[in-house]
C-alpha cells in the first residue's frame, strides 16, 4: 500500500512539474539574455583605471554574439563615454549619541554614446541607484560584506539598464 501511494505521489509531482514547464514555455517565458545590438564594435572611455563598472560592462560584451569591446576608439563603431562613475556612502540616520545607524549607498553613472567622429547617438544620460543599509558597530565586518554585496547588485542593475539602452542605438546611414 505504501509503495503504491509513493508511486502515485511521484507521478503527481512529475505531472505537476511537467505542466508548469509547459505553461511557462507556452506563455513565452524566456531567460533574460544580452540584447542584440545594431553595431559590431564598441570602445569605452572616461572610466577610472580600475573601474568595477567598466569591468562588468566588458564582461557583458564577452557574452554578446553581435558586438565586441575594443580598446581603441579608432577601431570602434560606437564610443561609450563615461562622464561620471561614482559610488557614495552617506550617513542618513544617527542616534542621539552621534552613532551612525543607517547609511545610504549610492551608485551613479552619467554617460553618453557617440561615434568616434563625435556624432552623438544618445545624449548624456544618468543612471542612479540608492539603497539604505542599517549599521551596527558590533557587526562591522558583516556590514562591510553586506555593503560590498549591495554595491555589486546595484552595479549589475545599472549595467543591465545600459545594455538595454544600447540596444536602441542606431548607427547613421553611411
Amino acid at each position: 500500500m505504501q509503495i503504491g501511494m509513493n508511486r502515485l505521489l511521484s507521478r503527481r509531482h512529475w505531472l505537476g512539474t511537467a505542466s508548469c514547464a509547459a505553461l511557462l514555455t507556452a506563455c513565452g517565458f524566456e531567460l533574460r539574455r544580452i540584447p542584440e545590438l545594431q553595431f559590431s564594435t564598441i570602445a569605452f572611455t572616461g572610466f577610472a583605471p580600475r573601474s568595477l563598472m567598466l569591468e562588468e560592462l566588458k564582461v557583458n560584451f564577452k557574452g554578446s554574439k553581435t558586438t565586441t569591446a575594443v580598446e581603441s576608439i579608432a577601431q570602434a563603431q560606437v564610443v561609450f563615454e563615461a562622464l561620471q562613475d561614482t559610488r557614495e556612502r552617506v550617513a542618513s540616520a544617527s542616534t542621539s549619541a552621534g552613532l551612525v545607524r543607517t547609511f545610504q549607498l549610492r551608485v551613479r553613472l552619467k554617460y553618453l554614446v557617440r561615434t568616434p567622429s563625435g556624432l552623438i547617438l544618445q545624449p548624456p544620460a544618468e543612471l542612479f541607484l540608492a539603497r539604505d543599509m542599517s549599521y551596527n558597530e558590533s557587526q562591522a565586518l558583516a556590514k562591510e560584506q553586506e555593503e560590498a554585496q549591495l554595491y555589486r547588485v546595484m552595479q549589475s542593475d545599472i549595467v543591465s539598464q545600459v545594455m538595454r539602452r544600447l540596444a536602441t542605438v542606431k548607427l547613421p546611414a553611411a
